[in-house]
């Protein structure tokens, strides 16, 4: 049974054909919302669509610039009460003098797009009304990659502006982020690969996260359960940062 209450309620997930984008509307529609799902991939938009039961929408887009997510916004025709920011890039950062274009995706794709998604869905949302803000960043914010510098200097960035909208917009919106782990998906496929074992041994539980894990605690922080629940950034990681 679903516990989740987003009856009448409007949400907005990007990133809603990746692994966890497809769980966290699984769970929001199943609560009742009417969940759009906006990614850039047509294909595998309409395939997660089609796994989902409840009132789904698509929209295809990959929110480069502040038109693109003003219009990923008013896609979903009526207001709306939550975003739910998965959308971004992880790739390894070859840190050359000479290679700079991973630094520059890094910080569009998982920095400035969320702010540009921020103040779309502010622009459009009715002031006054309750409404959440929910971002995914990453434990390599806070514990660094020596591979991926430039991700977790995106990723790090998001946890300012999260706390600089939570008290923006409180009380009215609430503004929060989870910090997943290492997720068994496909953007984290071949960094399991890579690093084998090391990677489970760095949890304390001792195995990888699944998608639906993830996507618990953001419907968690979108519903009414997380009243009192703002600018706050939860790790779901097994564990990993105590070790």
């Amino acid at each position: 049974m679903n516990r989740y209450g987003f009856q009448g309620k409007t949400i907005v997930v990007t990133g809603g054909a990746g692994g966890i984008g497809v769980e966290c509307a699984k769970l929001l529609a199943a609560g009742g919302a009417h969940v759009l799902l906006v990614d850039p991939r047509t294909e595998a938009l309409e395939a997660a669509a089609g796994a989902i039961d409840g009132l789904v929408t698509t929209h295809v887009s990959d929110l480069v610039g502040p038109k693109a997510c003003a219009a990923a916004i008013a896609a979903a025709s009526q207001p709306v009460y939550a975003l739910v920011h998965l959308a971004g890039l992880f790739e390894p950062d070859p840190f050359e003098p000479t290679v700079q274009d991973v630094w520059d995706r890094a910080i569009q794709v998982n920095l400035k797009t969320a702010y540009d998604m921020a103040v779309a869905f502010d622009q459009a949302r009715e002031q006054g009304a309750e409404g959440r803000m929910v971002f995914t960043t990453s434990i390599a914010a806070g514990r660094g990659s020596p591979d991926y510098a430039a991700y977790s200097t995106a990723k790090a960035g998001l946890h300012g502006l999260v706390r600089s909208l939570a008290k923006k917009f409180s009380p009215d919106v609430l503004v929060n982020a989870v910090a997943p782990g290492i997720i068994v998906t496909r953007m984290t496929s071949e960094i399991i690969q890579q690093r084998g074992n090391y990677v489970t041994d760095g949890t304390v539980l001792g195995r990888l996260g699944q998608p639906e894990e993830v996507a618990q605690v953001i419907a968690f922080l979108c519903s009414d359960g997380a009243s009192y629940v703002n600018s706050q950034i939860i790790q779901v990681d097994g564990g990993t940062v105590l070790r």
